[in-house]
């Protein structure tokens, strides 16, 4: 029995290649199994090669790896594309008839996926006897092959529901009477039963939890998630959800609708972001919450839509015009992405400014065992809202100590609601004295930077002073946890908040390290010039990848085993 798998599942867009995968990673965890699938997809609709890989262990797992001890190949290109991937000893399991290989190469396994298929109703049920072959070799189970099948094809009805599961019924008997091994065979570890969730979805939930009321974004993968999982709920928590027709109109609208007194929220990606700065300036300049989620993918430009980066870190600290206080949260798991959402309504509504969560394609869309947390050490704050009773002339922008002023929403009270984009004194009557400029700029900047600084979430820090340190950010978290927990006297620190920036618990970390390393999805390093920035600490070096994946396992232990042994 073996403790650990990985699987995978190519083919064409349109091959039900994600639904495939999905039902296997509910299979495994249902049968209880740790799982973490990763997406890997083309930007078209239909050809192409795409992949979803399933990890599946009996410990928990976080990270991909980058080669796979079964693939499933259903199309002819997959073959070419997926043999490279075979780990030593895996197979490659393909239908040599439909794809008119006569040479099996070293490690292939020739199957009637399609013949199977066809005598379930038709090739489009190819993926479900993949499925029921893949229970066979790896679990020896049908009925959680059964129930995954179910749950998978529950929205589209009885019909399809009966139809994929034949399919994969025809695909595990025959697996069972014709592949006879057991190399493959999943040892189980019950426990906990957890969600298996994405980072987007993860992320929307926690706006829901927070009691986000309205939420507005234009379509632009990979953030697009998260507006789909908001939406799927909207009736049930009483959320209006609006598609924008650009995100200058969702960012506005977003902003409009938390002055009028609600919990509101919008998300884009690099390109849309950046329409969205002059909305972000403005939310600052008002003292108006404002809550954005910034998933990264490759640019410049439309770049490359469907896959990951981490290039927009300084983007995110800096975008706008004119300096203001904001905060930043770079959540690293779905747990942590839910928390980064709750936490950045608290924050925009406390001080009263723009909150960011940055994530990136590959947190976004890659599952894993999730265990929503306990929240009820932190319940939703609405901070300083000035309700009946409030004396007429409090002003909006009063001058305070810590730069969070009495917040007026319209008809709540008999305080006048302003919002002035230009500058403005303490009544919000724009004014150009130098003064109150001075004065403005060190309440919206100075003040509230200082008290967002106490409330910073604390790194994750593990072997703190360890021979060799990594440093990351976001998505980074899973696979430098698991490297470090592989490879002795290595530790690693984690930001699930990257402004503003935690200098001093980062100098204490890593303090009497011999070496340290950032780890990032970037081709500049751009954690190590904010680390060297706010800390004056210079990293070693940087472990960088910037070809639109993700970071797997072996590539970040083969990057600590490349730097040598770190000196003292």
């Amino acid at each position: 029995m073996k403790n650990e798998i990985s699987v995978r599942i190519t083919g064409e867009a349109g091959q039900g290649i994600i639904s495939a995968g999905m039902m296997l990673a509910r299979l495994y965890k249902d049968s209880g199994r740790h799982v973490f699938a990763i997406q890997d997809y083309m930007s078209r609709i239909r050809g192409g090669n795409n992949f979803i890989q399933v990890r599946a262990a009996v410990s928990p797992v976080a990270a991909p790896v980058e080669r796979a001890d079964i693939i499933v190949a259903l199309d002819r290109e997959a073959v070419d594309a997926g043999k490279a991937a075979l780990a030593p000893g895996g197979v490659l399991l393909l239908d040599a008839d439909k794809f008119g290989v006569k040479d099996l190469g070293n490690g292939w396994l020739n199957a009637p996926v399609y013949a199977l298929a066809q005598e379930a109703g038709g090739p489009i049920y190819a993926n479900s006897v993949a499925l029921g072959i893949l229970a066979a070799l790896t679990c020896g189970n049908f009925d959680d092959a059964a129930k995954a099948v179910a749950r998978e094809f529950a929205a589209k009805g009885g019909e399809a529901a009966a139809a994929n599961a034949q399919a994969a019924r025809k695909g595990y008997e025959y697996a069972s009477q014709n592949i006879k091994t057991a190399a493959f065979r999943l040892a189980a570890a019950p426990h906990a039963r957890r969600l298996l969730l994405a980072g987007n979805e993860a992320l929307a939930l926690g706006a829901i939890s927070a009691g986000c009321k309205f939420y507005t974004a234009y379509p632009m993968s990979p953030s697009t998630g998260i507006m789909n999982t908001v939406a799927d709920y909207a009736a049930r928590y009483g959320i209006i959800v609006e598609q924008a027709e650009d995100e200058i109109a969702a960012v506005n609208m977003a902003a409009g609708a938390s002055f009028a007194g609600v919990r509101a929220m919008t998300a884009s990606s690099g390109g849309g972001f950046a329409l969205m700065c002059e909305g972000l300036s403005l939310a600052a300049m008002t003292e108006i919450p404002l809550v954005i989620a910034l998933v990264m993918r490759p640019g410049p430009a439309t770049g490359f839509p469907t896959r990951t980066a981490q290039e927009d870190l300084e983007f995110a600290l800096h975008a706008g015009h004119g300096e203001f206080a904001r905060a930043v949260y770079t959540p690293g798991s779905p747990e942590e992405c839910f928390l980064a959402a709750r936490r950045a309504f608290n924050t925009a509504e406390r001080f009263q400014v723009p909150a960011l969560i940055l994530s990136d394609q590959y947190l976004a869309e890659s599952f894993t065992n999730t265990a929503l947390p306990d929240t009820a050490g932190e319940p939703p704050d609405r901070g300083l809202i000035l309700d009946n009773g409030a004396a007429p002339g409090t002003r909006r922008y009063e001058y305070s100590a810590d730069g969070v002023s009495p917040r007026a929403i319209p008809g709540r009270s008999e305080a006048l609601a302003v919002a002035d984009s230009d500058e403005h004194g303490p009544e919000g009557h724009i004014t150009e004295l130098a003064e109150t400029r001075i004065k403005m700029t060190e309440k919206r900047l100075k003040l509230k930077l200082a008290g967002l600084a106490k409330e910073i979430l604390p790194p994750t820090v593990i072997n703190p002073g360890a021979g060799t340190m990594l440093c990351g950010f976001g998505s980074t978290l899973g696979v430098m946890r698991e490297a470090c927990a592989a490879a002795n006297g290595t530790g690693f620190i984690h930001y699930p908040q990257i402004w503003p920036f935690p200098a001093a618990a980062t100098l204490a970390a890593l303090k009497g390290a011999g070496r340290v390393l950032t780890v990032e999805n970037n081709a500049t390093g751009q954690l190590a010039r904010l680390l060297l920035r706010e800390t004056g600490f210079k990293p070693h070096g940087s472990v960088l990848k910037y070809d639109g994946r993700p970071f797997a396992l072996d590539e970040v232990a083969a990057a600590l085993a490349g730097f040598g042994a770190p000196g003292r």
